[in-house]
Parts: structure tokens; C-alpha cells; sequence
């Protein structure tokens, strides 16, 4: 009996990676072997870096609200503290965005969780 090859499913798995590979460099977009290696890490990193992303925004957010508390004679510790403590439940990019674009209404928020 003949060996069964699948040729079919083989041709659509091949044609897929040398699709996402368009754009790559040299034998990147050529060569199926270093075109599926290049393709397979770029969707590691891709992965890895949705959750980064989370984490670099969250420090981002703190690190503006830090500074815009530390001009309103605080720190970001002790006003976070002070805004569970208030029960004000607003989240860290809410605040960041108050504090680099409003920061009138950011200090008034400092000012009536701290009193």
C-alpha cells in the first residue's frame, strides 16, 4: 500500500507561515524552515508582550500619579491609602489622566481625600 503524504494539508500549513512571514527580510519571507523559526518566535514575543504591556502601563500610571501628588504635598502611598480609606473607588489610569490633563480637579481629589 502506498505512503498517504497529505499533500493538501501540507501545502495550507506551508502557505500559512510564508503568508504571516510577508514583509520579513531576506530569507525570512523566502525559506519555509527560517521563515516558520522567525514566525513562531515573533508570536512568542507577541504573547509575552500583551501581558508586558499591562504591567508597563500600570507603572506608567503610577509614576504620573506619584508626581502630581508630590506637587500637592503627598505621595502616592499615602494617597492611595487615603482613597480606600475615603471609599472613592477610581482607578490609577483614571488618575493618571486627571493628573496630567486636569490637574485642577486632580488636586481638588488630593485635597478631599486628605481633609
Amino acid at each position: 500500500m502506498p505512503r498517504s503524504q497529505n499533500k493538501v494539508a501540507s501545502h495550507r500549513r506551508r502557505k500559512k507561515i510564508m503568508k504571516m512571514a510577508k514583509g520579513y527580510w531576506g530569507a525570512r519571507s523566502k525559506v519555509y524552515t527560517v521563515a516558520k523559526h522567525h514566525i513562531e518566535k515573533g508570536l512568542l514575543y507577541a504573547y509575552r508582550d500583551r501581558k508586558a504591556k499591562k504591567r508597563t502601563f500600570r507603572r506608567l500610571w503610577i509614576i504620573r500619579i506619584n508626581a502630581a501628588a508630590r506637587l500637592n504635598g503627598t505621595t502616592y502611598s499615602k494617597l492611595m491609602h487615603a482613597l480606600k480609606v475615603k471609599g472613592v473607588d477610581i482607578n490609577r489610569k483614571v488618575l493618571a489622566n486627571l493628573a496630567v490633563e486636569r490637574p485642577q480637579a486632580f488636586a481638588d481629589i488630593v485635597k478631599f481625600v486628605l481633609n
